[in-house]
């Protein structure tokens, strides 16, 4: 079925048809039209789920914690300072192994205060555990709400899925929503390993000592640090179940099969632009118009921001002259966080001389983004760069 709806409504049906039984809600803009949509459905009998209304955002993820504990499939949502607020929780979630799902509407965060996008939210969050994914339009969001279920469920890890607060929450666009049936075929009902059960109760995650000790049955249980470990572990076992997951998902729908990266025009690019979110999309229409004055650029969209599909990135990267990467947040103090990780996943490059990265913030609390200026600064890095890095550069400041 075809719809023409929002990137909320987008998500929140894509939530439905994820069968998840507890929504734990509180609003916060430009996520509110989410959980309002679950709710309608919910309320109409669209939806089999429990409905939490809760006093903030921290509530929201500790119900979602309980709801998850108990082996339900839960799901919440926020944005900016709500998802800030959730900080605590957020470590929680991963540490305790649940696999929750979040959708994010990117915005920005106060002080000062601001409703608009950009993406400091979720990339402040990018070292709590949670897998990050980020959505380019409504289709993205839909599908990418589903297949993080499945993704949380086989890891036993959190899924953030993130997407542009109104550039694609309040945009209305077409998009396809899956049949039912299909999605319970490709996503096969909760079944945790362990639960909380009244008739064996239980303790989870006490204090934790330093040094791994014998549990009630007498065997070496993990310490803290040997949790840690096989959380960092299974986070990078978590690139093939992405995989996985993405051709399976194709197989069924017909849609995907760019998991880490989403290209565009780069078969023969020279110079590649990089960035997450409906930027990427954006950029395309810049690559085009770089194309007619002969200059063969293109632009890959990151899906996958935590873990950080490295390896994936350097392959595609090889042989390239530059790399140019706009950014809607900044890791105050050095540069953007996703041309940093981008200068790592370069470094081991071997036979190959690394492409010069280039870094652009731009965006930020909402301010407008022209294509004009983006064409200016991708045609400026490609015909007058020196082979070298060029510190952090601006778009848009007006002062």
């Amino acid at each position: 079925m075809n719809i023409i709806e929002s990137g909320n409504v987008a998500a929140a049906i894509g939530v439905m048809r994820a069968r998840a039984q507890v929504i734990a809600a509180y609003p916060i803009t430009p996520q509110t039209p989410l959980t309002e949509k679950l709710s309608e459905l919910i309320e109409s009998g669209q939806m089999d789920a429990q409905y939490v209304p809760v006093e903030s955002e921290h509530s929201a993820l500790a119900v979602c914690i309980a709801a998850s504990s108990a082996g339900a499939r839960a799901f919440t949502a926020t944005s900016a300072n709500g998802l800030l607020y959730m900080h605590e929780q957020i470590h929680w979630a991963a540490g305790a192994r649940l696999p929750i799902v979040m959708c994010v509407a990117n915005r920005g965060i106060g002080a000062p205060w601001t409703v608009w996008n950009d993406h400091q939210d979720s990339i402040s969050q990018r070292d709590t555990g949670w897998i990050q994914i980020y959505a380019n339009d409504n289709q993205q969001i839909i599908d990418s709400v589903i297949k993080a279920y499945m993704i949380a469920e086989k890891m036993s890890i959190p899924v953030m899925v993130c997407y542009d607060g109104y550039i694609l929450s309040h945009t209305y666009m077409p998009f396809t929503v899956p049949d039912q049936l299909d999605v319970d075929g490709f996503l096969p009902s909760f079944n945790p390993a362990y639960a909380l059960d009244p008739d064996m109760p239980a303790n989870l995650n006490p204090v934790t000592l330093p040094d791994v000790r014998p549990d009630r049955n007498g065997e070496l249980a993990h310490g803290y640090m040997e949790i840690r470990h096989l959380l960092q572990e299974d986070l990078l076992k978590t690139f093939q179940v992405v995989k996985e997951t993405d051709e399976r998902f194709t197989g069924i729908f017909g849609r995907g099969g760019d998991p880490f990266l989403e290209p565009y025009r780069c078969d023969d690019a020279d110079f590649v632009a990089m960035a997450l979110g409906s930027l990427s999309y954006h950029l395309r229409d810049v690559v085009d118009m770089l194309r007619d004055e002969g200059i063969k650029a293109g632009v890959m969209g990151l899906r996958l921001f935590r873990p950080f599909p490295a390896s994936a990135i350097s392959e595609a990267l090889i042989n390239r002259t530059g790399v140019i990467i706009f950014e809607k947040a900044l890791s105050y103090g050095y540069e953007g966080a996703l041309c940093s990780e981008v200068k790592s996943a370069l470094y081991n490059q071997s036979g190959n001389k690394p492409p010069f990265v280039h870094n652009y913030i731009l965006g930020l609390g909402g301010r407008e983004i022209k294509t004009v200026d983006l064409f200016n600064a991708l045609k400026d890095s490609c015909t007058r760069h020196d082979g070298k890095d060029s510190g952090t550069r601006w778009i848009g400041l007006k002062i």
